[in-house]
């Protein structure tokens, strides 16, 4: 299981090289599984470079090679692979060209051989190692509607949902109740057994990702179906608990993983609540210990008066030093763009240094011993954090004068 700083990174490296593209089938994606000789994959490329001397483009020839013979000259620096092995990602990029050249060690082992020339690097299987492995399911019923969906990391994801045709009370009494009495008990075991019967669809097709599952609704409706035999065994093993909501559409699946809160304590997304709701209830009292906003969250890391600092994941800023070629003006500050132009003569600055502020903040936390959390946009709170307090926040361990 990745820690979520880990986890930002390798998402972070894994969308600059998706948005890089060749001008031609000229940018190679190299994996190597931990397992693979280097010598059989020097062997290899010296095939592909043989084969590629035969492409009819001049330029597209010339990238390739070079493409190659840069692959092949890292390589030679090691004996065997890394424990996880390694991807390549190598190819000539712009106008004039320029060589990028990134050696992925991934976080989990790579268990393919692969060598692709496109004219984008093939990062798919690195990003099937960043999908959540644990997911839980979630089940609201009543006998009017039932809403079947999934909580994935700390993204909740409507599945399913269903209406049924179960009548209301009928106030007519004698045998005419007793009647309408047994037509609703008909309708409501078909009712059952449809929402049943899709639920242990949905739910079995996740197979072993699936965690548990959470069974809400109001009043006794949900204890009702789940003592019945409308849910497959398999599924029933897995029910964490039964949970009261006020709805049963999609608005309640949110509602039913904050009322399972407690038993779902160890979970990402619950930590990431109960921690922006102590951070909500500080400002709320005022107590002084509740701070936001990129440079007094900056000042009070570098004292080493936060106990805790948050970040949103959806953050788009760097810590940039860029250099004017033209009259040789600097600025080391924090952007959101990195097109900068210089404020003297307007030409394109050169970015010497770059670092995503969330690394940032990372390392910074790191040396402080503060705690760091990367908060994901998904839910509620996730997204407080990122529109009203510009997605980086935190607690301090004492009231601070004058910051």
């Amino acid at each position: 299981m990745l820690d979520k700083t880990t986890k930002y990174r390798f998402k972070k490296k894994l969308e600059e090289l998706k948005s890089i593209r060749g001008q031609h089938t000229e940018l190679i994606s190299l994996y190597i599984p931990p397992n693979r000789r280097i010598s059989d994959v020097m062997n290899h490329l010296r095939d592909e470079y043989a084969q590629s001397s035969n492409i009819k483009s001049k330029q597209t020839r010339k990238n390739v090679l070079s493409a190659i013979e840069s692959i092949m000259a890292r390589l030679r620096y090691f004996k065997e692979p890394p424990p996880n092995g390694m991807v390549f990602f190598v190819g000539m990029v712009g106008e004039p060209p320029k060589l990028v050249a990134e050696i992925i060690e991934p976080p989990m082992p790579i268990n393919i051989y692969l060598y692709r020339c496109d004219s984008q690097f093939y990062t798919e299987p690195l990003e099937k190692m960043l999908e959540e492995k644990d997911i839980y399911g979630l089940l609201l019923i009543d006998r009017r509607e039932c809403t079947i969906g999934f909580l994935i990391g700390s993204r909740v994801e409507l599945a399913a949902y269903l209406t049924s045709r179960v009548p209301g009370k009928h106030k007519k009494g004698g045998q005419s109740q007793r009647r309408f009495e047994r037509l609703t008990e008909i309708a409501a075991h078909e009712w059952f057994s449809k929402a049943g019967e899709k639920a242990n669809q949905l739910f079995l097709e996740k197979g072993d990702s699936l965690k548990g599952v959470l069974v809400g609704g109001p009043g006794p409706t949900k204890r009702e179906f789940v003592n019945g035999n409308y849910l497959d065994y398999r599924i029933k093993k897995k029910i964490v608990g039964l949970y009261d909501t006020g709805y049963t559409d999609e608005y309640g699946l949110r509602e039913l993983v904050n009322a399972a809160a407690n038993d779902l304590e160890e979970l990402d997304v619950i930590k990431e609540q109960k921690l922006m709701k102590r951070f909500l209830n500080e400002i709320k009292k005022d107590s002084g210990l509740a701070i936001y906003g990129e440079e007094e969250v900056r000042k009070a890391l570098e004292m080493g008066a936060l106990e805790v600092v948050m970040i949103s994941d959806a953050l788009q800023k760097f810590k940039v030093k860029a250099v004017c070629k033209n009259c040789g003006y600097e600025i080391n500050d924090v952007v959101e763009k990195l097109d900068i132009n210089c404020p003297k003569c307007q030409l394109p600055m050169e970015i010497v240094e770059k670092k995503d502020i969330v690394e940032e903040y990372a390392e910074l936390a790191e040396k402080y011993s503060t705690q760091f959390e990367i908060i994901g946009r998904e839910t509620e709170e996730g997204e407080i954090l990122y529109k009203a307090f510009g997605g980086i926040a935190g607690i301090l361990r004492y009231k601070l004068n004058g910051l």
